[in-house]
């Protein structure tokens, strides 16, 4: 079994690696993660709007300059991580494969493409076999909860579930959590609490509106945990009700999840399952209030499972509750393991053969 937790990558190979929006909160975590990770770099090269190139990051020591994302600079890049935005996906993805140049892209742009995998490595690494030079990282609410059902699905056979996600402000970027940290010394400080980003202000509250409203009534976001839930797991008529919270924390999602399963369930098989699933850690003791919190586990590898219990609502249910950090396993980290696992099995090759610095 693949190991997800940073281990050597077994080759010597080394790549030339692009950040497409690093200046940004996931390019800034993928930046730190090639680092930490010790990913196999010949060379890191930083990619921004017109208007970032130029600054210089320090990463492990070095002082990288950013350069502007445009056309006919991939042709060098062996493996691009896009992290900008739909639109900088739609403008730049078919350049760089044009170049020879594998694209991880975080956007929803290409996610629901019928040829550009979904891919989350734990649970269905066959996509990287079958790309056409794209493969697409899930939402991250998505991500987070898939790691807490797919196990149980394994075990079970999920039929329906019904979602309500927890979701940080680190999830809608910067100047959210720039706003939020303003609403909170304004609140100190008895000044007026002004929100921008958000429709209503962030701090005390809570938003049951992550992304835009549809004709259906449910949110872009809702909408994305359905459809690439599907996808991802193979299941394409899995039924899926979500709603979608934005919550006063900084960083990891939570998601309370009610399945129901094809099959009788029983509550210590589902512990044993996420604890032999890879990438999961349960915690599970609430009587000795032990169970998953997005404090506990942001900039953690595993997303947290608790509160298993059966669900009193639903024949053959559970219930759970999974922790997450967003900008890790729901963005970066998901991203850099898909390009780990493609290296580890001899499923990528560099341009060049060059070792670098």
């Amino acid at each position: 079994m693949a190991n997800f937790q940073g281990d050597s990558i077994l080759n010597n190979t080394s790549y030339e690696v692009g950040i497409v929006g690093a200046t940004g909160a996931v390019g800034q975590e993928l930046v730190r993660l090639m680092h930490e990770r010790n990913f196999p770099l010949s060379r890191l090269r930083l990619l921004a709007s017109a208007r970032s190139a130029g600054k210089t990051v320090s990463v492990g020591g070095k002082t990288l300059v950013v350069e502007e994302a445009k056309p006919g600079v991939f042709k060098d890049i062996d493996v691009a991580f896009f992290a900008a935005g739909g639109g900088v996906t739609r403008a730049l993805a078919d350049d760089a494969v044009a170049d020879g140049c594998l694209v991880i892209d975080k956007s929803s742009a290409l996610r629901l493409r019928e040829d550009v995998p979904l891919v989350i490595p734990e649970i269905n690494p066959a996509g990287l076999q079958t790309h056409g030079g794209i493969i697409a990282n899930p939402n991250c609410s998505t991500a987070v909860m898939l790691m807490g059902l797919w196990p149980l699905h394994l075990a079970f056979g999920v039929k329906r579930i019904f979602v309500a996600t927890y979701q940080s402000v680190s999830g809608t970027g910067a100047e959210a959590l720039r706003e939020m940290e303003g609403q909170v010394l304004a609140s100190v400080h008895g000044d007026p609490i002004k929100h921008k980003v958000y429709p209503h202000q962030i701090i005390y509250n809570c938003l049951p509106h992550v992304d835009t409203f549809g004709e259906d009534g449910y949110t872009g976001e809702e909408t994305k945990m359905a459809q690439e839930s599907r996808k991802i797991m193979g299941l394409p008529d899995l039924k899926v009700s979500a709603t979608c919270v934005r919550v006063p924390v900084v960083r990891a999602h939570s998601i309370a999840v009610n399945a129901e399963f094809e099959r009788p369930v029983d509550v210590a098989r589902a512990r044993a399952a996420i604890e032999a699933f890879e990438g999961t850690e349960l915690v599970d003791d609430p009587k000795n209030n032990r169970y998953p919190t997005p404090l506990d586990f942001a900039e953690k590898v595993k997303c947290g499972v608790g509160r298993l219990r059966i669900d009193t609502a639903l024949d053959n249910g559970l219930s759970f509750w999974v922790s997450g950090d967003n900008l890790w396993k729901g963005a970066a980290l998901n991203a850099v393991q898909n390009a780990e696992l493609m290296i580890r099995n001899g499923w990528i090759s560099p341009k060049s053969t060059a070792v670098g610095g």
